[in-house]
């Protein structure tokens, strides 16, 4: 048994424990698949932190938008009341524009955050300074709980256009955005072997 310290550039990401014996392909797609894991769960967990503010991301072409332009464009968020948080939602407007407003009750909002923290703490920096090697049950097991939250928190579902749903789906649209899509390729370099 070997464990890979894997690192981007001289930043150090995770351990990953492996065999000698196993292919090389086979490993470098593991340790890819892990890196834009972690990159996801952040992302997530990201998204999550604006829903506790400012509640779910309104439609596209709303976005952006004073209340004084949807109402002269008739625009409606058909989702704000299909998609209610459990329990009702407190109204925070999003300066921004970008999400509607309906932030969810602080019991939920609670309960988001506690996910939050436990799914950065699994795939920390601090998990590799303990010793600890990630797997692709650890990944998925975040993702999972923070799915969960979401179907507690919006029993409803989430609107089509929400990233969190997009992201919980696979289908993560990051153009246009400051994220980078996940560019982690089987081209690894500083990976050293820790006895």
């Amino acid at each position: 048994m070997v464990v890979l310290h894997v690192k981007k550039g001289n930043e150090s990401q995770f351990l990953y424990e492996t065999t000698t014996k196993a292919p090389i392909g086979d490993l470098v797609s593991k340790l890819v698949s892990l890196y834009n894991g972690r990159l996801k769960i952040l992302r997530i967990c990201s998204a999550l932190e604006s829903v506790c503010d400012h509640g779910l991301s309104l439609p596209g072409n709303m976005q952006g938008l004073t209340d004084e332009q949807i109402a002269e464009l008739h625009l409606v968020d058909e989702w704000a009341t299909r998609c209610e948080a459990s329990g009702g939602h407190r109204f925070n407007k999003d300066p921004m524009g970008c999400r509607n407003g309906r932030a969810p009750n602080e019991k939920m909002v609670d309960l988001i955050k506690r996910t939050i923290s436990e799914a950065k703490k699994a795939i920390s920096r601090e998990q590799m300074e303990a010793g600890v090697s990630v797997s692709e049950n650890v990944v998925k097991d975040a993702i999972d709980r923070l799915r969960g939250a979401m179907m507690i928190v919006y029993p409803m579902g989430l609107p089509p256009h929400e990233p969190i749903r997009m992201e919980l789906e696979g289908n993560e649209d990051l153009s246009g955005t400051q994220v980078p899509p996940p560019q982690l390729t089987s081209t690894l370099q500083n990976v050293a072997l820790i006895d």
